[in-house]
């Protein structure tokens, strides 16, 4: 999920409800509304959940990462080792990432995992996923599903993408250092580990989530713009965490890969990042804010 500060979405989205009935909906099991509308800000097409903006697909062209959350992932999935993959992705919105892959490095092996049948229904009919992409969608919780992978998984998944909301909110069961442990543990030795992290004022929640993922993978590095890493800004930060150090090389190519103006944070700025921030377990954790509606309407 992206928190872009778009002007006249809300809007948008409701004129749309209003004059255009040939736009692809499905109800999720809360009751909340899916669409597919157009993008108004690129070619392609986005995934709105009761007017959030969820994902950006580009069926023309699946390398076209739009949101700059998904560029930053995309930059970092660009620096793994050349060949295939084997992914897993926990949430599945427009499968924009597995699109990526797919196009990117043929031949990658995916798991999906998504709680929501409708939404996956709506996203297969309305932007079908290519025929020969090997993507297979298991529907349930994330953190359950992942118990449920094959075991010959364990100790062989190259990339693990968690990008999980509930309405505007990751849940909290999703940002715990049990949950981290569960994911790790299907990690291959040098696997990476991408979480989208959205938070604002202060970044409370950001850095213990840093805290949190560094517990358990402890190289580490976090990923926005510049002004959300500041926490002037609610935003969305990528944390890309592995058991093996980040190549040193990694860190001037994503600076340069964007999207402008970027900044990782790493080693003793990343330790700065983190301050006194504590790792969030099972029986304490939240779920992440939930950011302000005038970010879609103002």
């Amino acid at each position: 999920m992206s928190w872009p500060p778009r002007a006249t979405y809300a809007r948008r989205v409701g004129r749309q409800r209003q004059t255009d009935r040939e736009i692809p909906t499905a109800r999720l099991s809360d009751g909340r509304i899916a669409r597919i509308v157009p993008s108004e800000f690129a070619t392609g097409y986005e995934v709105d959940v009761d007017g959030t903006p969820q994902s950006h697909v580009d069926p023309s062209d699946p390398t076209h990462l739009h949101f700059e959350y998904v560029a930053r992932m995309g930059a970092v999935i660009d620096l793994l080792p050349e060949g295939p993959l084997t992914a897993v992705h926990l949430g599945a919105g427009g499968l924009t990432i597995p699109r990526y892959i797919d196009a990117t490095r043929p031949g990658s092996r995916q798991q999906v995992i998504e709680l929501e049948p409708a939404l996956v229904d709506l996203v297969r009919e309305a932007l079908p996923l290519p025929r020969a992409a090997a993507i297979r969608i298991r529907i349930g919780d994330a953190r359950e599903g992942l118990a449920r992978l094959p075991q010959g998984m364990r100790g062989a998944v190259d990339l693990l993408v968690s990008d999980v909301y509930s309405g505007a909110q990751t849940p909290a069961h999703l940002t715990t250092v049990e949950f981290y442990r569960e994911a790790a543990a299907l990690l291959a030795p040098g696997g990476v580990l991408l979480v989208n992290t959205a938070d604002g004022a202060g970044l409370a929640f950001a850095r213990r989530q840093a805290a949190t993922i560094r517990e358990v993978l402890p190289e580490l590095a976090v990923l926005a713009e510049v002004q959300v890493l500041k926490g002037r800004r609610f935003g969305n930060l990528v944390m890309a965490a592995s058991a093996r150090p980040l190549p040193v090389e990694w860190l001037p190519r994503l600076m340069a890969a964007g999207p402008h103006p970027a900044k990782v944070a790493h080693g003793e700025e990343l330790d700065r990042f983190i301050a006194d921030a504590r790792p969030a377990v099972d029986g304490d954790a939240t779920d992440s804010p939930r950011p302000s509606w005038s970010l879609f309407d103002r």
